[in-house]
């Protein structure tokens, strides 16, 4: 069946979900929801979790009010049950003035949503769906002209055809081993659940196949890497760089080095990503992988995610490689045509043996004489496909080299980037400032302020992050421009104030943030754009707005961002307390907060940094945990065992057929 001969599918919708990459029965009926709304049991008033979403039940105590605003509207429907001590809770609608036609006082009603807190700390609930119908529902990723209920009314449909285009892919000896339900089982209860059980082991049976054929495609990529650049150097050219230095590296750096070292001397190819936690020294091993590169007479690129990141690069490299006879040099975007001449002749010359930049080591008309290796830094904030095209600047195919600064459970690691070898830098080399972590409620704000103020006179600098941009009215967040306003007018109109997010225009963000960074502002106001890279030593506070928005992992990142000079440091994290910000209060180790996170939130939180995320792997980040990764790659080793031929042929050519697309992309030739 194609699907134009579904009900409720024109050429428009057709068109629609083409773009969203469905182009066939089994591309829709593999599309599974990217949530639920589970309405089958409802959560009494009185134990309500700010950011918590659910479903409570009760009773309209009084007439819907409607508010008039700036020709915007809210209507306020004050709801109570008999949780003890008796709840009441307030739900509010924006824009949705037809509600007092609809709701009425006495009402038994049912709402599914997100609770939060108003300004003035009390519990809410914003624009939540009015339930009809008790069930587990799901909900899809948006489709443009596509409403969800027409979304699940034509995979409804689908369904109907299962058998004939969705067949087994798991061979029977495994699902029998890992007790795994039968696909067409697990497809119709994932996109339908009739019990939350059933629905808990359709994800688990297809996050188990998802995890299993990324690792065998992966492992499939590894073995097909072709010859690249193969370097001699002296054996203890590794220790010769260390012993330039002026400090002495933490045996995790000296370890690392070493396995980049014997890579390079391979005949295949380097695919390596090397994991550590903020301020572990990763660019160090960098340089020294370049180090090795430059004794055996080839260049070396660094890609940054961004202009003042990158020219920080430039600054230490200059610092520990050009004493050595290495000159470096800047390439980007920006620069001026004469400038630029310059540099892409250093780059084809030679002149140049190490090149670092952004985005614009990837244009054309940049020629390198003879790259021998490329080294991405951040590795989430670039696609593997540029990863590809910058090694394709090589005359062979360059040896690569990923650095990551979120930390990972090596079982994920594994799942994420299994065609790259891994090695860890476990280590925080001496002197680095812990930063002191405190959970701040909301009516202690105004006392926090002061502590920022304090902070200025000395000199220090404070990070304001904000969940948002722009203000929402349908979600009581802070906003970074709001929250900017308000500083700047109010509790912080004595001081410098700065304002950055992912939308500004580039020029003016890599002003602000250059200005940051020389010291000429007190405060950057700023959304998650600076979570990677921006190196201020004298920055001390962190103030995290929502907190309970942002992940483990990412809250660490950004917490990172202060602690990089000799003063105490402090990060804030501004909401009420719980299990998950406890956690980051008690511990500064990444890899034990990634591991919490997992537990807590399952795979999806990680995925979500990879540049196909979850619509990858969705059931894995909804169903996924780090059980069933190691048992994923169990299985994947008793595969490869003698005996298991049969089975190991099928799993090669189905992880092929489910992750074509993803190997074409990520091959390292």
């Amino acid at each position: 069946m194609r699907l134009e001969e579904l009900k409720g599918l024109g050429k428009a919708r057709v068109e629609a979900l083409n773009k969203a990459g469905v182009h066939t029965l089994q591309d829709l009926l593999l599309m599974l929801p990217s949530s639920y709304q589970d309405t089958t049991v409802s959560t009494p008033i009185a134990q309500l979790v700010p950011g918590e979403v659910c479903c409570v039940e009760g009773y309209v105590i009084n007439s819907p009010k409607l508010a008039r605003f700036k020709g915007r509207s809210s209507v306020t429907v004050r709801i109570r049950d008999d949780s003890v001590p008796r709840g009441s809770l307030n739900v509010v609608f924006f824009n949705q003035p037809w509600v007092p036609n609809q709701i009425h006082e006495n009402d038994q009603v049912v709402f599914y949503g997100r609770v939060d807190r108003d300004k003035a700390g009390k519990t809410r609930m914003y624009c939540p769906a009015r339930v009809t119908e008790r069930g587990i529902v799901p909900v899809y990723r948006a489709v443009s002209a596509i409403p969800g209920k027409t979304m699940r009314d034509i995979i409804r449909q689908g369904l109907e055809q299962l058998e004939s285009c969705c067949p087994e892919t798991l061979p029977r000896d495994v699902r029998l081993r890992y007790g795994l339900c039968e696909r067409n089982f697990a497809l119709r209860q994932a996109h339908f659940p009739e019990t939350k059980e059933n629905l808990s082991i359709a994800l688990r049976r297809i996050a188990f196949e998802e995890a299993l054929f990324y690792q065998t495609a992966s492992l499939l990529l590894r073995g097909e890497r072709t010859n690249g650049v193969k370097m001699q150097f002296a054996q203890d050219t590794p220790d010769a760089f260390w012993n330039s230095l002026p400090f002495a590296p933490t045996g995790a750096q000296r370890r690392v080095l070493v396995d980049i070292a014997e890579d390079l001397t391979k005949d295949a190819a380097m695919g390596r990503i090397v994991q550590g936690d903020v301020g572990c020294g990763k660019t160090a091993v960098a340089f020294g992988a370049m180090y090795c590169a430059c004794k055996s007479g080839y260049q070396s690129a660094l890609m940054a995610p961004t202009e003042i990141l990158a020219r920080q690069h430039l600054e230490s490299a200059r610092k520990m490689l050009e004493p050595l006879g290495i000159r470096c040099g800047l390439l980007l975007s920006g620069m001026k045509t004469k400038e630029r001449r310059e540099a892409l002749e250093s780059i084809r010359t030679g002149s140049w043996q190490v090149v670092i930049g952004t985005h614009a080591l990837l244009s054309e008309g940049v020629e390198y004489a003879d790259l021998g290796l490329v080294i991405t830094d951040e590795q989430h904030r670039f696609g593997v496909h540029q990863r590809k095209m910058l090694s394709n600047k090589g005359k062979q195919t360059p040896n690569a080299l990923v650095m990551s600064a979120t930390p990972i459970p090596r079982t994920l690691a594994l799942v994420l980037y299994g065609d790259l070898d891994i090695s860890v830098i476990d280590q925080l080399p001496p002197g680095r400032t812990p930063v002191t972590t405190r959970v701040v409620p909301e009516e202690k704000r105004q006392g926090l302020y002061g502590f920022i103020r304090d902070e200025a006179k000395k000199g220090r600098q404070t990070y304001i992050v904000c969940p948002m941009v722009h203000e929402n009215e349908n979600l009581d967040v802070k906003s970074a421009q709001e929250t900017y306003a308000e500083l700047s007018m109010g509790a912080l109109a004595d001081l410098r104030l700065g304002l950055t997010y992912g939308e500004q225009p580039a020029d003016e963000k890599e002003e602000t943030l250059k200005k940051f960074s020389a010291g000429d502002m007190d405060v950057l106001v700023a959304t998650t754009v600076i979570e990677v890279g921006v190196n201020v030593p004298s920055a001390t506070v962190m103030v995290i707005e929502n907190a309970e928005r942002f992940g483990l992992s990412q809250l660490h990142q950004l917490r990172g961002r202060v602690g990089r000079g000799a003063e105490k440091s402090w990060c804030f994290l501004l909401a009420q307390p719980n299990e998950r910000l406890k956690t980051l209060c008690e511990t500064g180790d990444g890899f034990v907060i990634a591991r919490k996170d997992l537990e807590l939130r399952g795979p999806g939180d990680f995925l979500g940094k990879r540049q196909h995320g979850d619509s990858m792997m969705p059931g894995l980040a909804m169903g996924g945990d780090s059980k069933l990764l190691e048992e994923s790659s169990r299985c994947l080793r008793e595969l490869q065992q003698k005996g298991m031929e049969e089975a190991w042929d099928e799993v090669k050519r189905n992880a092929r057929a489910a992750f074509a697309r993803v190997m074409d992309e990520i091959a390292m030739n």
